[in-house]
């Protein structure tokens, strides 16, 4: 599948799961029917504690499907300035808010009109002021180089057909110093390609999921340094059982080569203070 097939592909998926969201019918990280939503619900559930819950709108929660809480460990500061790729309903992106305060600003970036339009009612509902949603493809970050503090996401990257790219444009409009600090889907070793397919049909979440080590390698390719990866939910075979057994395929067997490899993670890196401790594409630029 190409990188454009891709796009449309999630485009109409989270489409479709920003108007159940808005209907009350319901979510699901994948945008799948009734089955693939119970499926998903060891990635998408139990994310926000109370009081994240109750400081923003119902429909910013109904609308979340990420696979963890990038806000909770990326230590935002007052005054900083904040972008989530593929923010989705918002959630993220009204919770920096409300971290970084009135002199700190908070983006969100999506592609999906459906999504777009959550969103910006979230805004509307929430009453904060230094919140902004843009339209726009992760792959291609509407916003000038050197202008955020911070980079956050909620389990996209690994939808996308680009991940090179991603953060190479992660690291462009981030300031030297600035953080890079995800949650995402990542596989942990290798995984074959047979068992691989077949946990993909259990959740399309962790379809195009790297593994640990070529996340390292594409983080330090496009420049940045200290990167660290944080399991924060390991996935076990138990989590997709009733599905895969649903579909035919021996859980026990698969069972050895499945069980702690597919993990929720929280992926730190910084891109270098100066150009001289920087070996990146865009350093200089």
């Amino acid at each position: 599948m190409s990188t454009e097939q891709v796009k449309d592909v999630v485009r109409e998926k989270y489409g479709q799961a920003a108007l159940r969201a808005r209907t009350g019918a319901g979510n699901s990280c994948c945008g799948g029917d009734a089955a693939t939503e119970i499926c998903c619900d060891p990635i998408t559930s139990n994310l926000y504690d109370a009081q994240q819950a109750d400081g923003v709108p119902e429909l910013a929660l109904k609308a979340s499907l990420g696979c963890g809480n990038p806000t909770a460990l990326a230590e935002l500061k007052p005054g900083e300035t904040v972008l989530d790729l593929g923010s989705g309903g918002g959630i993220d992106v009204l919770l920096s808010a409300r971290r970084v305060g009135p002199t700190g600003k908070a983006y969100g970036l999506d592609m999906t009109d459906e999504m777009l339009a959550v969103a910006d009612e979230n805004k509307r509902k929430s009453g904060l002021t230094n919140v902004e949603f843009l339209k726009g493809e992760i792959e291609q970050i509407p916003l000038p180089a050197n202008s955020v503090d911070v980079i956050i996401s909620n389990c996209v990257i690994n939808l996308s057909g680009d991940k090179d790219r991603v953060l190479q444009e992660a690291f462009r409009v981030l300031k030297p110093g600035g953080r890079f600090a995800v949650s995402d889907v990542v596989v942990r070793g290798e995984v074959p390609a047979g068992i691989r397919k077949n946990m993909e049909l259990w959740v399309g979440c962790i379809a195009g999921a790297l593994s640990d080590y070529d996340y390292v390698a594409k983080l330090t390719r496009a420049g940045f340094d200290h990167v660290e990866i944080e399991p924060t939910r390991v996935y076990s075979i138990e989590d997709a059982r009733a599905f895969l057994t649903a579909e035919g395929i021996d859980v026990d067997r698969m069972a050895s080569e499945v069980e702690g490899r597919f993990i929720s993670a929280f992926v730190r890196a910084v891109k270098p203070a100066s150009p001289e401790s920087c070996c990146g594409p865009t350093c200089c630029n």
